[in-house]
């Protein structure tokens, strides 16, 4: 046997661009039921696709808008995100309260991981998420919109939370982000009463950046886009981290808030709450306590 250096060829590191799935990401054939998505001109585009629901959230519709907003994490081609409503009655009504009444259906898991995926989509990107708003953006719609990084918003589009006139709280970063934009006493305000505000109402409260008539909302959003796509993109990224920081600090609250889901949104006042919104009737909470 030789004592001499081993002839055998030694094993080379397999590096190849397919290891990263980040790397193909761009030509992943995406598929989705709830959403409609596109990316051009440096743009993700991803429309809520539920007109007849009022563009009602249900858990398919989080994980879809999560694995769109991944998708343009991941593609370096993607400078800035605009998430909208189908239709113009709508941004997005809220959550899909149909399965509440449902006894056969319960607050699980998959329900749990759908809202944690979707607002660290958001929240992580380090990509600029705009809310283009038309029409209604009220309760988890709100959520939804609290979640992006800048808001536009045609004239006639109606803001609001709903939670406790459903039985139900704005746990889903409701709460923890309304403050910072319209400060405690409003945000207070917003959450206890289920008032409606207009679009101008919000933009004054700090709610919302910009507000435009109808016909001049996909303008003015593509000029906003525009000049995103002039920023630097790391420099955008940093600034959305830090400006995230003190907000990030409440992520404890927010799994506090989404365990406590698992008990209320079942609970007989949600129930009653749900039962009526379908019913179209003020809800008796007091008749269920």
């Amino acid at each position: 046997m030789s004592k001499g250096k081993s002839t055998k060829p030694k094993a080379k590191a397999n590096i190849n661009k397919k290891d990263n799935p980040g790397n193909d990401v761009k030509h992943k054939s995406l598929k989705f039921e709830d959403i409609l998505y596109e990316k051009k001109d440096r743009i993700a585009r991803i429309t809520i696709n539920r007109p007849d629901m009022r563009n009602a959230l249900r858990s398919k519709t989080r994980e879809e808008l999560a694995i769109a907003i991944e998708d343009a994490w991941l593609d370096d081609d993607v400078g800035v995100i605009v998430i909208t409503g189908a239709g113009d009655k709508a941004f997005c009504a809220g959550g899909d309260l149909s399965w509440i009444t449902d006894p056969k259906k319960k607050v699980d898991s998959y329900f749990m991981l759908v809202h944690y995926r979707l607002a660290t989509a958001m929240r992580c990107c380090g990509k600029p998420i705009i809310a283009r708003v038309n029409g209604y953006c009220i309760g988890g719609g709100n959520e939804l919109n609290m979640l992006c990084d800048l808001t536009i918003a045609s004239e006639d589009s109606i803001f609001g939370q709903a939670g406790p006139l459903v039985g139900s709280a704005p746990i889903w970063y409701g709460m923890q982000l309304l403050q910072h934009s319209v400060g405690d006493k409003k945000a207070r305000e917003i959450v206890y009463l289920c008032n409606r505000y207009t679009a101008k109402e919000a933009q004054e409260m700090g709610w919302v950046n910009k507000v435009v008539p109808k016909e001049k909302l996909d303008e003015e959003v593509d000029a906003w886009c525009k000049r995103i796509l002039e920023m630097s993109p790391q420099s955008l990224r940093i600034a959305k981290f830090q400006i995230n920081f003190a907000s990030d600090m409440a992520f404890s609250q927010i799994t506090h808030g989404l365990e406590l889901a698992r008990f209320f949104l079942k609970s007989p006042e949600m129930v009653e709450g749900a039962t009526a919104f379908m019913e179209k009737r003020k809800p008796d909470f007091y008749k269920v306590r």
